[in-house]
């Protein structure tokens, strides 16, 4: 198959407007690479340049080995799945399909033999007739991925797919993505703005913020152990919570509490970010050591479990926030909560780089 690398891509509209800056990265074989930020952060434009609709200012997108940077995109063997679908109107379901290959004088033979393979994976072999008009919007991103497929091309590139769809039907279809790239031999680039997207579907993710890759690295390690506070942050629903604190020796007050730093941290500093995600955050039993101890003012259901929100008082200081995800079933009640914060949960970062320390 082929392995897709970027080196040192690069572009630039004016000095203040650098979508992408000097990214590199290697997409291999069997491995599905998503490109996962908030808008702006230059994941469409690293796409776009990887299939050639956009010119790189500098840096190449080399296949195998082979610089593609400057070839137009139909001559760089790559198959793209748009957001916006980009259906043929007047054309049914099967000449969508078919449509790249006929450009390409495909034998007729060949291109029926590739449409009915890829419709049979895809659940299409009663809608081929129909036209877009005629179809929901799931069965429409079916063509245009069925579109990509008969290509059999050396990389895949999707751009947000399932943006379009409601929540619902966007579980469906990724569910379906999933399962189809699992038996696909090629490399596989995916952008979206949805974690959800990045950690069920992906091997691979690169957290992108001001055009600059924040961590690259398996979904687990991107949420078990993220680089920096950008990424622990960003990645995680509910949000992790993240608290500043002044230090003490080797402690972080937290509250009228104080709570060790790590012994990666060799010189204390004066003042360290605590970060732990809400599900880690647990109502302190009596035969738990208590953390932190804050006034509940908020509880919100979430249907598989509460999300309290605590506030820790600090003096004279504003209260830190904190909250919690309880399970179902859990007892708790309004007022004064105490909590237990699991040391091995805990994550550590620097209050001025924003990298983490522990």
């Amino acid at each position: 198959m082929a392995i897709l690398e970027l080196k040192n891509l690069n572009k630039t509209y004016s000095p203040t407007s650098i979508p992408v800056k000097d990214l590199s990265l290697t997409v291999r074989d069997d491995e599905f690479l998503t490109l996962l930020g908030p808008s702006g952060c230059g994941k469409s434009t690293t796409l776009r340049a990887i299939a050639g609709l956009d010119q790189p200012t500098r840096g190449q997108v080399l296949v195998d080995g082979r610089d593609v940077t400057r070839m137009r995109p139909g001559d760089r063997n790559m198959a793209m799945v748009f957001q916006s679908y980009a259906l043929y109107p007047h054309m049914n379901a099967k000449a969508n399909i078919a449509a790249s290959l006929r450009l390409k004088k495909i034998d007729e033979r060949e291109i029926i033999g590739r449409i009915r393979a890829v419709s049979a994976k895809l659940g299409l072999d009663d809608l081929l007739d129909r036209k877009p008009g005629q179809l929901s919007g799931g069965q429409r991103q079916r063509v245009a991925l069925a579109r990509a497929l008969v290509r059999q091309p050396a990389v895949f590139l999707l751009d947000e797919p399932l943006s379009n769809l409601d929540a619902l039907l966007r579980e469906q279809v990724r569910a379906e993505l999933k399962q189809i790239f699992e038996g696909q031999a090629a490399p596989v680039v995916y952008v979206t703005h949805d974690q959800t997207e990045a950690m069920t579907l992906s091997t691979k993710v690169a957290v992108l913020c001001d055009g600059m890759i924040q961590q690259l690295a398996a979904p687990e390690v991107i949420y078990n152990c993220p680089a920096n506070q950008f990424v622990a942050g960003f990645v995680g629903s509910p949000q992790m919570n993240l608290m500043t604190l002044i230090c003490d020796g080797r402690y972080a007050r937290l509250g009228e509490f104080q709570v060790r730093l790590p012994e990666t941290i060799a010189m204390p500093p004066k003042t360290i970010v605590l970060g732990i995600r809400p599900e880690h955050v647990a109502i302190a039993q009596t035969d738990q050591p208590v953390t932190v101890r804050g006034d509940l003012f908020l509880s919100e259901h979430l249907g598989m479990g509460h999300l309290l929100s605590v506030a820790i008082p600090r003096g004279d200081h504003e209260p830190l926030k904190i909250r919690a995800l309880v399970p179902q079933g859990t007892a708790w009640h309004r007022g004064e909560l105490e909590l237990f914060l699991p040391d091995d949960q805990l994550h550590w970062f620097d209050s001025v780089t924003g990298e983490r320390v522990g």
